[in-house]
């Protein structure tokens, strides 16, 4: 029986869960709420903020809706899932996305750290602090060896992370987040050992005992070339990651992920959704800096279109508890996504440019709107990522090159991107 879906989101990860959920056999009707102007060449876009319950709910009653995928973090922390989990409903919809309890492992930083050592899960030696715990924070981090990081606990749109060269930035820094640089997403700060290796971006769809191992990313935070700058919500990323060997995904299988769903069953933590695990390979260990509880952005925008097993499926089979008998099938080819910025961001930026794409010239990409928006046919900038560019390749020169290529060619004022995604890997 083919199914109706609500995806709830409005950037580029949500456009390329629709873009996957398009393909399905099983899709009837497809919704995405608030969405964008490339989410509304695939589905019927729902205006509204998917962390309103109750619309949420009414939506899924007037439309008959079978799934609902929550994309961002925020309707998640806020806890959406809980509010649909108890509703009274005749045909109840499959949820995908953890309830406020499960959204915690990326809400708080602080909680997410305590469940990695209480799991025994391998992640960098640190400490929290509230912001009446100025002084002891301050003799912590003298005894860590530079660089020195510090995180933001709360919610801070992927920005909340800064890596110090020396303990006098880490100082100033650290007051900076102690007196609001992130509002109340820094009034707990995690400060943490620097792991000196390379990260990748490992996804899950799990029902918390079960799980699906989707493609493995790597994307790119760092607005610089060669990793330099302030952090981004993400400038680009690529799929699959040559470092990433059997050996190394075995590890990432025993060490991390199982031991991260044995957690939440110990600690009475339901988890229904997707989750995404931020690692750092130092001399071929895995080690675990942080999750989501959510697919990444713009890792989807790789994962997805390298992803070829069926994803209505693949949900089904985790509400049906059959997801270790699913097969996960991969294209063979290199993904690449190159994402358009505003000019400025991650720090002040307009809105409100025009956009103008070529009107040919690329069959071998895929447009993931991130922000946009459209007014009387006119495309127009709508938020600091703005598009995301994505191509395949037989190597991963070939995807970034045809990515680059098409980066030149889309124009708005103030357009900015690196032309070094994937620049570390072999």
């Amino acid at each position: 029986m083919k199914k109706n879906v609500l995806i709830l989101g409005s950037g580029g990860r949500e456009h390329a869960l629709a873009y996957k959920i398009k393909q399905s056999n099983l899709i009837a009707q497809l919704f995405v709420m608030p969405g964008n102007p490339g989410t509304a060449a695939l589905a019927l876009n729902l205006p509204g903020n998917p962390s309103d319950a109750e619309l949420v709910k009414t939506t899924i009653f007037n439309f008959d809706i079978d799934i609902v995928i929550c994309g961002p973090e925020v309707p998640l922390a806020d806890g959406l899932m809980d509010a649909l989990s108890i509703a009274s409903w005749d045909h109840k919809p499959i949820l995908v996305g953890p309830t406020k309890a499960g959204a915690m492992l990326e809400s708080s930083k602080a909680f997410s750290k305590e469940f990695m050592l209480k799991h025994s899960i391998p992640t960098a030696a640190f400490q929290a602090f509230t912001k009446d715990q100025e002084q002891e924070a301050l003799e912590y981090m003298s005894l860590l060896k530079p660089p020195i990081v510090l995180k933001a606990s709360g919610l801070a749109a992927g920005k909340g992370v800064i890596i110090s060269p020396d303990h006098h930035q880490a100082e100033l820094e650290l007051l900076d987040l102690l007196h609001g640089k992130f509002g109340a997403a820094s009034e707990t700060i995690v400060i943490e050992e620097f792991l000196d290796g390379i990260e990748f971006s490992v996804f899950i769809l799990t029902n918390g005992t079960q799980y699906a191992l989707l493609p493995i990313a790597k994307d790119y935070k760092r607005i610089g070339i060669a990793d330099s700058g302030l952090n981004t919500g993400g400038m680009g990323a690529v799929s699959p990651v040559s470092f990433v060997d059997e050996i190394l995904l075995e590890k990432v299988r025993s060490q991390i992920i199982q031991k991260t769903l044995d957690g939440l069953k110990k600690d009475q933590i339901p988890y229904q959704g997707f989750i995404f695990f931020g690692l750092i390979c130092v001399q071929g260990e895995p080690y675990l800096i942080e999750y989501n509880c959510r697919m990444g952005d713009p890792e989807t925008e790789v994962v997805m279109p390298r992803l070829k097993t069926d994803l209505i499926e693949l949900i089904l089979a985790m509400q049906e508890n059959r997801l270790d008998q699913v097969k996960i099938e991969t294209d063979p080819r290199y993904a690449a996504t190159i994402m358009l910025v505003s000019g400025g961001y991650p720090g002040v930026y307009e809105k409100g440019k025009t956009i103008q794409l070529p009107t040919e010239g690329y069959q071998n990409s895929i447009l993931f709107h991130a922000g946009t928006k459209e007014q009387n046919s006119i495309l127009t900038t709508d938020g600091g990522r703005v598009i995301s560019i994505t191509s395949f390749g037989n190597t991963k020169e070939e995807a970034v090159d045809t990515s680059l290529d098409l980066a030149a060619k889309i124009q708005f004022e103030g357009k900015y991107y690196r032309q070094d995604i994937g620049f570390d890997l072999s």
